[in-house]
């Protein structure tokens, strides 16, 4: 079995009992939704990775970040030809503030990642299939 390491930057982003998801459109977690965030680009300082990937998957494009805290799990899934892959997936974790309001939200998703971004309320979430760092997070709350 391959097994790799997968370093992301991920972003919380809470307003008016609402969290800000994507749902992703690939990989293990395919179906489920996510924070907004990915992979850190070679060279890229991960703030930089998680302005870019919050613009890129929900269109918001002025934001701040503070780190939260990072966050690690493995899971074992089936790849290609169904042959199984485990990956230790590591997040650093921010909380995330919107600087101007004026944005419009991807709900079409981005063409890569994420098949689109949406406001779910703290309530109905618990109703829906979330990845291990959403899961992780609203315990941890």
């Amino acid at each position: 079995m391959e097994k790799y390491v997968h370093l992301g930057v991920y972003g919380i982003l809470i307003e008016d009992n609402h969290i800000l998801l994507i749902k992703k459109s690939r990989g293990p977690h395919t179906g489920k939704w996510d924070l907004p965030g990915g992979t850190i680009e070679f060279g890229e300082e991960p703030y930089e990775t998680l302005k870019r990937e919050f613009l890129e998957e929900t269109g918001i494009t002025e934001i701040e970040g503070t780190i939260r805290s990072a966050k690690s799990y493995t899971i074992i899934y089936p790849y290609k030809d169904n042959q199984l892959e485990e990956m230790h997936h590591i997040g650093i974790i921010y909380n995330v503030k919107v600087l101007n309001e004026n944005y419009d939200l991807k709900i079409n998703g981005d063409e890569q990642d994420s098949l689109g971004a949406r406001w779910i309320s703290l309530e109905e979430i618990h109703n829906i299939e979330v990845t291990p760092f959403v899961r992780g997070i609203l315990e941890s709350n």
